[in-house]
């Protein structure tokens, strides 16, 4: 009889064990389920007309979601320097001072994890929340400030013109390389910028010899000519001095 309680009480311990190990696993499995992609929503909200916020020449748009864009202009996640008029009108126009549109209306974020568009495969990176408020801020500042990120905006250049690949982080900075991909060579801005009067006076042909150009040129604050701080007789101009 004592033979049989120990076996009962085996059998009985061993269900209840694997009883737990299959609520583990199914536990587990739940919070590795994928997120249900994120739901487009209709640019019709605010958009009755397509037809009143695109150039005339714009062929027909068929479709009321943001995928209807993405079909002809892609997203690039290259990071190359180059111009994406697509991506800077889209934020211009949504982030300037008619519209203030988060972020999420047309992307998907996981903090920590990842930053990319909603329908379309792909991320820039993974900004954190605190990433995510210095990006919105600066995205505040190249819709309407007067410095080097709204001139570039307004020239059709987006963040990863500049930053390159991946979403720019607090500390990031600008090489010379990569300015002088878009306004290089060297040899030929020192040319476009020698004064006619007084040829010395040349900011990209210095004595001081090659600087960063960030020295001189801010992406999101006010630029200054870094020669003024000891010629300050000079009479010397920077593109993105002030904000509006």
């Amino acid at each position: 009889m004592k033979k049989i309680l120990i076996v009962v009480i085996g059998v009985l311990t061993l269900i209840f064990l694997h009883g737990l190990i299959v609520g583990e696993h199914a536990a587990t499995a739940a919070k590795a389920k994928p997120a249900a992609p994120a739901k487009q929503a209709s640019c019709k909200s605010c958009h009755a007309d397509f037809a009143s916020v695109l150039p005339k020449t714009h062929p027909e748009v068929k479709g009321t979601t943001l995928s209807a864009c993405t079909s002809c202009h892609a997203p690039d996640f290259s990071g190359k320097a180059k111009k994406n008029a697509f991506a800077t009108k889209m934020h211009m126009a949504h982030l300037g001072e008619k519209a203030n549109l988060d972020c999420t209306a047309c992307h998907t974020w996981v903090p920590g994890k990842s930053f990319g568009l909603i329908g379309v495969k792909g991320s820039w990176g993974a900004p954190t929340k605190a990433d995510m408020k210095l990006i919105k801020e600066e995205f505040a500042s190249a819709a309407k400030s007067g410095f080097m990120d709204n001139l570039h905006a307004k020239g059709g250049v987006d963040c990863l013109g500049c930053h390159g690949k991946g979403m720019p982080k607090p500390d990031d900075t600008v090489e010379n390389q990569r300015c002088l991909e878009c306004h290089g060579p060297m040899e030929k801005l020192a040319q476009r910028s020698a004064p006619k009067d007084f040829p010395d006076r040349n900011p990209h042909k210095s004595h001081l010899g090659e600087i960063a150009c960030t020295v001189c040129h801010k992406g999101h604050q006010a630029s200054t000519v870094y020669c003024l701080d000891c010629h300050r007789n000079f009479k010397m101009s920077i593109p993105g001095a002030a904000a509006k």
